[in-house]
């Protein structure tokens, strides 16, 4: 038992599904081991010339990255509390006609889970899900004191998306996520819309972004960045020096939320997305979860978060994937995108 309350009665798995890992595909695994190990501060284990995983906790792999062409997040793992709750997500996604199918015993060894079940997911990027996470003894060795996991899970994605709508019903349906606030934001003069959406007591697990009156996307990546959580405010801060002294591109200097008042800073991991190191957000526990209303926000930051180093060619390539993004329809796995929730 989670805590939270269910309008839904039995059938809602709100607070009962965590974000466990983010898989990534990429060619520079030299550069991702020095980044998230020197840079960031996480537990690396390398399996092979091939792979490497990163841990914050006791789960033996939060971040698994690949070799491969993507240079992209490919697969999300989320922890399902229970049984039970782990039946009611399969059948939501194989009764809307959705193939899902059972993960490799090699996969979810390399996922540190003992099994797995994966499906389509929006943008192309897998959804993975799992009730039991292999945990491990063996002391972190790391720069970081330590990260917020547990029942917030590992952290949060964001996506910039151009049929946000379809999005968060997505999520919607697959894992009864609850909209938590809007953030409106001028960004380089495109008007931008962002919702945030929560599957358990972090304040979102999901943020969806979207450029307001056009479909367009200017990311080359599927996801726009991810987050994850300092224990502490000197560990945010020691990994921020560690980001620019290494060399390593920052995009956003330290500052704080409007909405959920986490103070962070973003920089730019190896395959080019974002990662978002923070610490002290908002926490939604079913105490504020009774009375939670959604807010809209004007502006992302109450302070800080300035571009760092953002060139004329970014800008130029920004524009280029944009207008080439309009040609080709986005993935939106549209079965999952309505309908009542079993």
């Amino acid at each position: 038992m989670n805590g939270f309350a269910r309008p839904d009665g039995d059938r809602s798995v709100f607070g009962a599904v965590h974000l466990g890992y983010v898989v990534v595909q990429s060619n520079q695994l030299l550069d991702w081991r020095r980044f998230g190990a020197e840079a960031i501060g996480l537990h690396v284990d390398e399996l092979d010339r091939d792979m490497l995983r990163f841990r914050l906790d006791d789960h033996a792999c939060r971040f698994l990255i690949r070799r491969g062409p993507a240079e992209d997040a490919v697969a999300l793992g989320w922890q399902v509390d229970d049984h039970e709750t782990f039946d009611r997500i399969v059948a939501r996604v194989a009764d809307r006609g959705v193939p899902i199918i059972e993960g490799s015993p090699e996969e979810a060894d390399l996922r540190g889970v003992q099994r797995l079940w994966r499906f389509a997911g929006p943008k192309g990027i897998a959804q993975e899900i799992f009730t039991t996470p292999v945990t491990t003894p063996e002391p972190l060795r790391m720069r970081s004191s330590g990260w917020v996991t547990g029942e917030a899970g590992l952290g949060h994605v964001a996506v910039v998306s151009r049929e946000p709508e379809a999005m968060r019903d997505y999520y919607r349906t697959v894992f009864d996520s609850r909209l938590t606030d809007y953030i409106d934001e001028n960004i380089s003069g495109l008007r931008m819309k962002i919702r945030f959406l929560r599957v358990n007591e972090r304040h979102h697990s999901i943020a969806i972004a979207n450029i307001r009156g056009v479909k367009i996307d200017p990311l080359r990546t599927r996801v726009q960045h991810i987050n994850v959580q300092s224990a502490t405010l000197d560990d945010m801060l020691a990994s921020f020096q560690r980001v620019t002294k290494l060399g390593f591109r920052m995009r956003w200097s330290v500052g704080q939320h409007s909405n959920d008042r986490e103070l962070s800073y973003y920089c730019v991991t190896p395959s080019g997305f974002e990662l978002e190191v923070g610490w002290n957000p908002i926490v939604i526990g079913p105490e504020l979860e009774s009375t939670w209303e959604p807010t809209t926000y004007q502006g992302i930051s109450i302070w800080g978060h300035t571009t760092v180093g953002e060139t004329v060619l970014d800008k130029f390539a920004q524009f280029r994937q944009a207008f080439a993004s309009a040609r080709t329809p986005e993935i939106t796995v549209p079965r999952l995108t309505g309908g009542l929730s079993r």
